[in-house]
């Protein structure tokens, strides 16, 4: 994880804002942006625009003047299309008051782990992992315990002996992301089922981050076009938080709109930070929120489809001999392990000025990513293709 940026000691900061960490994909973002030519696969986001009818939503709450103080919660309407959605999905009933809408997935997690963890508190995360989690679950005061997961040539597994190892009587919590952000690891239900079983035993919350859920690519793990969740094996009464966001499905990533999945008796709680953070989301963006839920299947779909073609198309990387790619399960995202790199923050930087290509450096992800780079292909094949050529070509002088 990168380090916090230095402040002087004058400014008399709280720990908690200086132990933050710097994003090292935000580092090679910011390094390329605006290149010419250059092909961006480091930020977890496709090259699709938000589609018109989730625009003109917005517009039209706009037009009505939808433009004042909103409830906290979310709007009724946009609580009761994420009710619905979650019923067809999984096939169950859904109460709208288990969701709150926030202002996107970030605010949903800072909120989650603002309720269950902070000073002296401990929180495991299964690594490689989004570095978000480590910065949320700082800020909140507590300390990121990485557990890593172990890889051979079928892809990434959970170490539950090491994870179950890790608990201490400071650990609070266990996030688990699934389909995994970077490595497209996707759980089991026998997996779920065994990481509800230790927190149940340690009186554990689990953060459960299952935003690429619809992003399936293995048949053996698909259930009806989605992966396993914690919906299918847990209780009413186990303690999981779930946060979500309409980037990912939708193509709505600078809208900022996700929502956080709670136990209703939580709900006043809940209002009380949004509150507190943001005052609700603007109507006219929950206004959007309805419209993607409520029309955007067939988008979704296409979605699906083309991360599962660009999956394809990265895959012949492994054709190089100077990488390893275990199939991703799942979301949209390829996990290099480039042979020979031992700093790959530094064949990020050199594959922008060598290639004019953009990954994300695999250390950003946490110690075990070292060695790595995250490719997102949720893009258009012929830019996909000519990434796949470009990094080839340059890959051998890099890594000499």
């Amino acid at each position: 994880m990168n380090a916090s940026v230095p402040v002087p000691s004058t400014f008399n900061l709280r720990p908690e804002a200086l132990q933050a960490p710097t994003s090292g994909i935000v580092d090679v973002f910011s390094y390329g942006r605006g290149r010419p030519g250059i092909i961006p696969l480091w930020v977890g986001e496709g090259d699709l625009a938000t589609p018109a009818f989730i625009c003109d939503a917005a517009s039209r709450s706009l037009g009505d003047g939808e433009t004042f103080y909103t409830y906290q919660r979310g709007i009724p309407e946009l609580r009761e299309a994420i009710a619905h959605y979650h019923e067809r999905v999984y096939r169950k009933a859904f109460d709208p008051e288990r969701f709150f809408v926030t202002s996107g997935g970030m605010p949903a997690m800072q909120i989650a782990f603002r309720m269950v963890c902070g000073t002296g508190d401990e929180v495991l995360i299964p690594t490689p992992a989004w570095p978000n989690f480590a910065g949320a679950i700082t800020i909140a005061g507590a300390r990121p315990v990485p557990v890593p997961m172990t890889i051979d040539a079928q892809g990434w597994h959970l170490d539950f002996e090491r994870l179950e190892r890790s608990v201490t009587p400071r650990t609070r919590v266990v996030v688990l992301n699934s389909p995994s952000n970077p490595t497209g690891w996707t759980a089991s239900h026998d997996d779920l089922r065994a990481v509800l079983d230790m927190a149940r035993r340690h009186g554990l919350w689990i953060v459960a981050d299952e935003i690429y859920g619809r992003f399936i690519h293995d048949s053996a793990l698909s259930m009806d076009g989605r992966a396993p969740s914690f919906r299918d094996v847990m209780e009413p009464e186990d303690r999981i938080l779930f946060v979500q966001t309409f980037s990912k499905n939708w193509a709505m990533t600078g809208w900022r709109l996700g929502w956080l999945e709670a136990p209703p008796a939580l709900g006043q709680v809940i209002e009380n930070l949004v509150q507190y953070q943001t005052s609700g989301t603007p109507t006219f963006i929950q206004r959007a929120g309805v419209a993607a839920i409520e029309q955007g299947e067939d988008f979704l779909a296409d979605q699906v489809e083309r991360a599962r073609q660009g999956r394809v198309i990265v895959s012949r990387l492994a054709e190089t001999g100077l990488v390893e790619l275990p199939p991703p399960n799942g979301a949209f995202y390829a996990f290099l392990k480039i042979k020979g790199a031992t700093n790959s923050k530094d064949i990020a930087f050199r594959l922008i000025d060598e290639a004019n290509v953009g990954l994300a450096p695999g250390n950003a992800f946490g110690d075990a990513g070292e060695g790595y780079l995250r490719l997102c292909y949720l893009r258009k094949a012929e830019d996909l293709e000519e990434a796949v050529r470009r990094i080839g070509a340059a890959l051998p002088k890099l890594v000499a």
